[in-house]
Formats: structure tokens, C-alpha cells, sequence
């Protein structure tokens, strides 16, 4: 009875796990992915943006990389990296054996010199070379090994090694000193680009010369680009996608369930933010202090979260977003409600005519901006403070205007380049930041620098509550809101789950037929 018994259980543990393995004929099917995301470009020199971070991730290799959820960075092109003993200025990495390029040529350590080097020289007004602001040089000490010197201690390197910044190139197909302009890549990430249309689709096809981190290569891959929400969920709806990610709109997203048998929803907490960023330099009408604070003051979060995203995000009170160490609600601390008399009072102080009329942009496509940005202009008038001009641009264009310095305030949304407090200081608020406010305070400068020293990243809390502190009380940014991510697919595509957490890695190779 125990020998029929055990036959039982392994036959129905053994059509448990044929269920769950792709059969034969779906091998090398194709998954259909859509997104909204915006690439901006196509050589990791020239961008610095979620869409063209997501598809570097899948056709380049860093030399460290994260696992799901992870906060530590681990080997991947690399076969292992740190720092010298008792030294944050110097970190060096020792490449993986076997590692090529589509051309066939091994990659060397010279091919990493030379990536880190081009980002920094080419330092293109929309690409992460802020990034690197404290490397100082790279050298190629052999075919193997590689050193990062750096000009003062900074204990979040690796994390920015790992990032999309880090990509590294093949020396012999981009040049050293200009972006690459033609739409191919030499990369040497799992997947390969077979053919590119921008802002409709990249064909991918997994690197069987893969070398690195991950134990294997996922199924082919077709990502498809669309302007809008609206495009994204009229394709889900047509079923010309079997995947949708990043973003349906929050009304097909509030209207899903997970007990659809026809679809499989995953929603997952991240640390994306969406902020309000005002300009500080002198021409700009929202220079003062006081003009920003009472935007400040008439900022309604909850209402945004609600309404124009009907619960699909958080509202969010801090430069840091909850889940990272160091968060604390100082925008709450310091305007706990809307005042349109404490906002008026600031206004008046300030000695400028009312209403101040200023100019407000987002990027068209960019999920319901249009939307937010209709709210953002109502609670903003309430009782004739400001006059407030909404413009949207296509997305290229709203990034040069934003670098520029031509717009006067503009949301957009941070997707966190690596999971720690230190991504939302310097690219947001420090001296020179990525997203071009003229904001400049050198306490917090410093307070950012101070947080880089310490390899155990809790003991630089103290220093990320000061640094949210001053921000609250200048106000060069706003926040808005911290989105929680969902990625749908249909009943037969498992591994949704595990496309993006928050780490900066978009996880195409994850996805399988089921």
C-alpha cells in the first residue's frame, strides 16, 4: 500500500511539474511586452532615464549587478570587486574569464577604462556622468583587472557601478568621444538586439555566449513601445501584447483582479518617486524661498493619489522614499495641511503681485501627466495666488528644456538608480543635479558627502535626516506621490512577479511561458 501510495504522489508531483515547465513548441516563442517607457538612446553615454535603463539591463553587463530585491551589488561581468583594505578612494574588479562581444573579441579590462572614461568625457546633458562625480581615474592594470580611484571615500561606488551607468561598451564600436548614433548595440548581456525602432519596438533574442551572473538566458523577447496609457491598454485589451509593464493607466489598473482567471496581476511596492520640481536660479518667478513654500502649502498629495491615480500610488511627504533607510516625513513636519492663508501670508512677505503666474510642464506620454498636471494647476489657483500655465512636451524634448534650465516648475518621476538613500541626494538636490534646478546649498552638499563615508549605510540615516530637513525648508522640489508597481500578464506567461522591484533592473529574462 505504501510502494501504490508513493506512485500516486510522484505521479501527481509529476504532472505538477510538467504543468509548469514551457513545453517543447513554446521554446522559442516569443513574449510580447508593452510598455510606456521612453528610450531615450541607445549608448549608455547619452542616457539616464528608466526606459533606457530597462533595455541597457537586458543587452549590457556591468561589472556588478543586483539580485531580486537585493541591496548589495554582486559579481556579474566581474568575477568579483572591492574595496582596498581600509580605503574608500580605491576599488578594483577582476573580470570574468570567457566574456565576448558580438564581434567575437574578448572583453579586457581596457574595454572597461575605456566605457567609465567616455561617460565622463562625452558628459552629455542627459546622461548619468553626475554619476561619476567623484571618480577620478581608471586604470587598466592588466588584461584582467581593473582600478577605480576615486577623489574622496565613497561607500556607494559599487551601488553606481551596477547601475545602467556602468554598462560597458565594446572599445572597437563606440567611439571615445561622441555618442554612438546609429541603432545597433555591442553588448554583452543576456540578451542581443536584433533590430531597434524607436519609440515602437526592440526585438530580442537571448546572447548564447552569455557570461556572468545569471545561471542562463530567457525566451525571445518583443518590446513594444507606446506613447501613452491609453495605447498600452488598447493593446492589452486587443491582446497584441502578452505582457503589460510600466504603465497602464490607474483606471484599467483599478479595475483589475487578481481572481481573473485570464490574467495574472502582480503589484509590488518600489521605490519610484514623482516630485514637483521648482527652478531656483534668479530669472526664474519662483526664485524666492517664500514663492516656493507657499506652493508648498497648497500642494494636496492625498487627493492626487485618489483621484487622478484612484489609490494606484502613495502620497509621499519626503525626498526619500518609505522603505529606504533614512526616510522621515519632513514635508509633513513642515506643511501638515493645505493653507491658502498661510501660503497668501508668504506671498505677501515676499512682495510679489498677486496672482504669480508661472509656467508648468510635463512630458506627454508619461502616464496621466496631463491629468496631474490639470489637478496640480486647480489646487494651485485656489484663491487667486497663482496663475499657472500647463504645457506638455514630447519627452526628448521635455528632458533638454528640464537640463537647460527653460522651465519654470515640471513633475516627473525618479526611478531609484540603486536601492539606497544616496540616489535621491546628489542627482536630486545636490549642487549640479541631474534634474537642473539651480538649487545649490552647501550644508547639504556636504551632508551628502558625509553619508558616502560609511560602508554600513544605517549609520548614515543621521545624515539623510538633515539633508530632507533643509530640502523641506527650500523647497527645490516637491514630492508628490511613491508608485507601487504592476505588471499584468496572461494566465500562460509566468515570472511577472520578478520583471522589476525597485533595483533599477528590468528582469525581461524572467518571464516564461507556463
Amino acid at each position: 500500500m505504501r510502494i501504490l501510495v508513493t506512485l500516486l504522489v510522484l505521479a501527481v508531483v509529476g504532472i505538477g511539474g510538467w504543468q509548469l515547465l514551457p513545453s517543447q513548441e513554446n521554446k522559442d516563442r516569443t513574449i510580447t511586452v508593452g510598455t510606456t517607457d521612453a528610450v531615450t538612446g541607445l549608448d549608455p553615454a547619452g542616457a539616464y532615464d528608466a526606459g533606457s535603463w530597462a533595455l541597457f539591463s537586458n543587452v549590457f553587463q556591468s561589472l556588478l549587478t543586483f539580485e531580486p530585491d537585493g541591496v548589495e551589488p554582486v559579481p556579474d561581468a566581474a568575477k568579483s570587486c572591492g574595496f582596498a583594505p581600509g580605503d574608500l578612494k580605491t576599488y578594483r574588479c577582476t573580470l570574468r574569464d570567457g566574456i565576448t562581444f558580438p564581434s567575437g573579441r574578448a572583453m579586457t579590462a581596457a574595454d572597461v577604462k575605456f566605457s567609465f572614461d567616455r561617460v565622463k568625457k562625452i558628459h552629455s546633458d542627459v546622461g548619468p556622468s553626475s554619476l561619476f562625480d567623484l571618480l577620478d581615474s581608471v586604470t587598466a592594470d592588466n588584461a584582467r583587472t581593473v582600478t577605480f580611484h576615486l577623489k574622496a571615500p565613497d561607500a556607494t561606488f559599487p551601488l553606481k557601478v551596477a547601475t545602467g551607468a556602468g554598462a560597458i561598451v565594446d572599445k572597437d564600436s563606440y567611439p571615445a568621444d561622441a555618442l554612438r548614433k546609429d541603432a545597433a548595440v555591442d553588448g554583452t548581456g543576456p540578451y542581443r538586439l536584433v533590430s531597434y525602432t524607436k519609440g515602437k519596438l526592440a526585438e530580442l533574442t537571448p546572447n548564447p555566449h552569455y557570461k556572468g551572473y545569471l545561471s542562463g538566458t530567457g525566451r525571445p523577447i518583443d518590446l513594444r513601445y507606446y506613447s501613452d496609457s491609453a495605447k498600452l491598454d488598447q493593446a492589452w485589451k486587443d491582446k497584441k501584447v502578452d505582457v503589460a509593464s510600466r504603465t497602464l493607466s490607474p483606471d484599467v489598473l483599478s479595475r483589475m483582479t487578481p481572481s481573473d482567471p485570464d490574467e495574472r496581476v502582480n503589484e509590488s511596492d518600489t521605490s519610484e518617486t514623482r516630485n514637483l520640481y521648482l527652478n531656483t536660479r534668479a530669472a526664474s518667478p519662483l526664485h524666492d524661498v517664500r514663492v516656493r513654500q507657499a506652493i508648498a502649502w497648497l500642494v494636496n498629495r492625498e487627493q492626487l493619489a485618489a483621484t487622478v491615480y484612484q489609490g494606484t500610488v502613495d502620497p509621499l511627504y519626503s525626498l526619500i522614499p518609505t522603505g529606504i533607510t533614512g526616510h522621515t516625513t519632513s514635508f509633513f513636519d513642515a506643511y501638515p495641511n493645505q493653507s491658502t492663508s498661510k501660503a497668501r501670508a508668504l506671498l505677501t512677505q515676499a512682495g510679489v503681485s498677486l496672482p504669480l503666474r508661472f509656467t508648468f510642464a510635463y512630458g506627454v506620454g508619461q502616464g496621466p501627466g496631463a491629468e496631474e498636471a490639470a489637478a496640480l494647476k486647480k489646487q494651485l489657483e485656489a484663491g487667486g495666488l497663482f496663475k499657472v500655465d500647463v504645457k506638455g512636451y514630447e519627452w526628448t524634448d521635455f528632458q533638454e528644456r528640464m537640463a537647460a534650465g527653460k522651465l519654470d516648475a515640471w513633475s516627473v518621476g525618479w526611478v531609484a538608480d540603486y536601492p539606497d538613500a544616496d540616489t535621491f541626494g546628489q542627482p536630486l538636490v545636490g549642487t549640479g543635479s541631474t534634474m537642473s534646478t539651480g538649487y545649490s546649498n552647501k550644508d547639504v552638499d556636504q551632508y551628502i558627502r558625509d553619508s558616502q563615508r560609511f560602508a554600513d549605510r544605517s549609520r548614515a540615516a543621521a545624515d539623510f535626516q538633515r539633508i530632507q530637513s533643509d530640502v523641506a525648508a527650500d523647497v527645490p522640489l516637491i514630492p508628490l506621490w511613491q508608485r507601487k508597481e504592476y505588471t499584468v500578464s496572461t494566465e500562460d506567461v509566468g515570472g511577472g512577479q520578478y520583471l522589476a522591484d525597485g533595483t533599477g533592473v528590468y528582469r525581461l529574462w524572467r518571464l516564461d511561458w507556463i
